[in-house]
């Protein structure tokens, strides 16, 4: 299959680490791997920082002289994808380039990781909902990455063009450095937290975390913090020096070790739509400690390869981390269990898997259409 790809909200080739980014790449390389030509289509980036009419008219205008350019090239080269793909798309970046070119050549058009704040609808991001919405109603499939999207989906998107399409990674290098021998877990156990270090969510979920620990000093545990960013000197206040060792961000070929030679990660995840740390943690063999928010719950099963609480509460983050430190050889068994989830369920494989089966349901509604 030709599929052509485009990422709105964060390109592929953005110089800001992400795990949108992340994903968008994954997405590549699945479809790759599994045989099929990916062609992008564009680096456009429509993502905004502010609303306002003024400043998304003027994007929608440079995205679509970028598809008219694009449709310039595609017919001297003569090429036709079978189908065209958008990765994230919401009011703050719409897709302008995706639908414009799925009419200019007929194209079937699918989107992944679409989501809708429907309290957006008024105000500066109404033009940017609006406009998202379109897209929305021009595409022939359209994926969800976990359940609570999906639910606010269901007011546009109709049943048989939606779908859950949940998220997967490249787990070989995570289950490599899982099959390394390491000691059993005990006291004290070697807690892992991965997240950068910038303003906003991430930054309450380290405020969250610091809090959590604050009630479980009579306890023996040592935190190891890789991220970094504008809030680090802040962040890194938020915790005793003497229990916390701070890596920094690390590239991402080293994460795979750092993983496996922890016993356990935390992370509260505020506002997370389901956070890559969480597949990456428990393909390398660890349980997970979380937040229960959006689609964290999709991809952590609760009381088997984690232990999750109400997102944003402190007190229930640091109760779960105590049941925990107070028994160590659970931490194995959740981790034993994560390894396994993700293998079932979770690896490159199965998102290819996924990934083609989602564009052969758009190219099939596309001809009903």
């Amino acid at each position: 299959m030709k599929i052509a790809f485009t990422a709105p909200m964060k390109p592929l080739d953005h110089p800001v680490p992400s795990g949108d980014r992340t994903m968008g790449r994954l997405i590549v390389k699945a479809l790759e791997e599994a045989g099929h030509d990916v062609r992008i289509a564009s680096s456009f980036r429509s993502w905004s920082m502010d609303g306002g009419e003024e400043a998304q008219t003027l994007l929608r205008e440079q995205a679509l002289a970028e598809a008219a350019r694009i449709s310039q090239i595609w017919d001297n080269e003569g090429y036709r994808p079978d189908v065209f793909l958008t990765y994230h798309l919401y009011h703050k970046a719409p897709d302008w380039i995706g639908p414009a070119l799925a009419d200019r050549f007929n194209l079937p058009y699918a989107i992944v990781e679409a989501s809708r704040a429907p309290k957006r609808q008024a105000g500066d991001w109404a033009f940017g909902f609006a406009e998202a919405d379109k897209a929305l109603a021009r595409a022939d499939m359209v994926a969800a990455i976990h359940n609570a999207d999906a639910e606010c989906l269901e007011a546009v998107v109709e049943g048989e063009r939606l779908r859950v399409l949940l998220p997967f990674i490249d787990s070989a290098p995570f289950e490599v450095a899982a099959s390394q021998p390491k000691p059993l877990a005990a006291p004290p156990l070697k807690l892992l937290t991965v997240g950068m270090m910038r303003p906003g969510d991430k930054t309450r979920s380290y405020e969250v975390l610091a809090r959590a620990l604050q009630d479980l000093t009579d306890l023996p545990f040592q935190l190891t913090i890789v991220g970094d960013g504008d809030n680090r000197p802040d962040i890194l206040k938020l915790f005793p020096p003497e229990r916390i060792t701070w890596l920094g961000a690390r590239p991402i070929e080293e994460l795979p070790a750092l993983y496996a030679t922890h016993d356990l990660f935390v992370w509260p995840a505020i506002r997370e739509a389901f956070g890559l740390v969480f597949l990456e943690a428990q393909a390398a063999g660890l349980g997970v400690v979380a937040g229960d928010a959006f689609g964290v719950p999709d991809i952590v099963r609760d009381g088997e390869t984690g232990l999750l609480s109400p997102e944003g509460d402190a007190a229930a983050l640091g109760e779960n981390l105590r049941a925990v430190l107070n028994a160590p050889a659970r931490a194995e068994q959740l981790g034993h269990a994560a390894r396994l989830h993700i293998a079932q369920h979770h690896r490159l494989q199965a998102g290819s898997q996924r990934l083609a089966a989602f564009l052969t349901s758009a190219i099939t509604n596309h001809q009903a259409r």
